[in-house]
């Protein structure tokens, strides 16, 4: 792909929101990044343009079989004023992971994360000031090649999008409410549950939906052979602390490599916790529950950073985790990786990136 990135301005301009009001991914800045790929030529035209409707045609292979990627990482506004993506190097890798997962071409490292740094750098004024907002970044891939067939397409779309956001949880920092989910699975091994992937999303609605509908705020997924082990909760990887140990699932191909999950179980083993990638059974965290040793459950992504576990319920049993309150482990990662984020902590591992 050529290296220059080509800019067409846009002509008028949407009305920035109030930090107050912002909500998830419901509002669009004013350019997007776009690039095209076709078998022959590879990947071309790279270039930032207005925010608008992408032409495709009814037989795109994407509209039948599903064949795209997406990711998502955030651009922070510091108490500096300075602009910074935090660990977009990671996320682009994740990308090009995802992308050998569903058979699509791969994108070019360098100039993937020059994508990002060039739009989120056009766009600047939409990242809001308050702490919990930021500018959420969507780079995905999608097959445009108009076909009915089942096999890889030979042209795709690769595009950014940016999303001024306020909290991923209306009621923010808090515990929320969980329930292990029996009947639906999400991944097996050998599947597509390490992939970013809209396939991935479309499996869970249900279970979310149903989880809700009982006033549950997400839903924890077990594994889909035995039904037996943590997977994932909701659409973000899952960690339990036994005993003063934090226990997470390993990545064995139905998990996705979070990119906070890292970031998450690299503080911790700096700072000489116990911390444990291996095989849990619900039924051990029930025990631990009943032992009074289960000491905090909380979930690690993009969107919420950590998100509290208050309550687990299980074959219609209710466990209050840590008296229904965020633990100190959790505040404590909490703290420290949006600390990095905004610029109000030293960042000595480079996780963060200025635009």
């Amino acid at each position: 792909m050529s290296d220059a990135i080509r800019i067409v301005k846009a002509t008028t301009h949407k009305p920035k929101p109030k930090d107050s009001d912002l909500g998830f991914g419901t509002l669009f800045t004013d350019h997007m990044f776009v690039a095209d790929f076709q078998e022959e030529k590879g990947w071309y035209d790279p270039r930032v343009e207005p925010y608008g409707p992408i032409p495709l045609d009814p037989a795109a292979a994407v509209l039948h079989y599903a064949q795209a990627i997406f990711d998502g990482l955030k651009a922070f506004r510091g108490v500096d004023g300075k602009v910074r993506l935090f660990r977009p190097q990671k996320h682009v890798q994740r990308m090009n992971h995802s992308a050998a997962q569903m058979c699509i071409p791969p994108l070019d490292p360098e100039l993937t994360l020059r994508s990002l740094v060039t739009l989120v750098g056009i766009e600047r004024d939409w990242v809001p000031k308050t702490v919990g907002t930021s500018l959420y970044v969507r780079p995905t891939i999608i097959a445009s090649e108009a076909f009915l067939g089942v096999r890889p397409a030979k042209s795709y779309i690769y595009f950014v999008i940016l999303s001024p956001v306020g909290a991923y949880y209306p009621e923010g920092m808090a515990p929320v409410k969980i329930r292990v989910e029996e009947k639906h699975v999400r991944a097996v091994e050998g599947g597509l549950g390490s992939a970013k992937t809209g396939a991935n999303y479309a499996a869970s609605l249900m279970a979310g939906e149903e989880a809700k509908h009982e006033g549950f705020t997400q839903v924890l997924w077990l594994d889909g052979v035995h039904r037996k082990y943590i997977d994932e909760v909701g659409t973000m990887n899952i960690m339990v602390k036994i005993a003063g140990e934090v226990i997470t699932p390993p990545l064995g191909g139905t998990i996705l490599p979070g990119v906070t999950r890292d970031s998450v179980l690299t503080l911790l083993r700096e700072w000489g916790a116990g911390v444990s990638e291996r095989q849990i059974s619900i039924d051990e965290v029930v025990a631990a529950h009943k032992a009074g040793t289960l000491d905090e459950v909380f979930g690690t992504g993009t969107a919420a950073v950590i998100s509290p576990v208050g309550e687990l319920a299980y074959k219609g049993h209710r466990m209050v985790v840590g008296g229904g309150k965020i633990g100190p482990t959790t505040q404590k990662l909490y703290d420290a990786i949006v600390g990095i984020q905004y610029g109000t902590a030293p960042d000595t591992r480079g996780w963060t990136l200025e635009v």
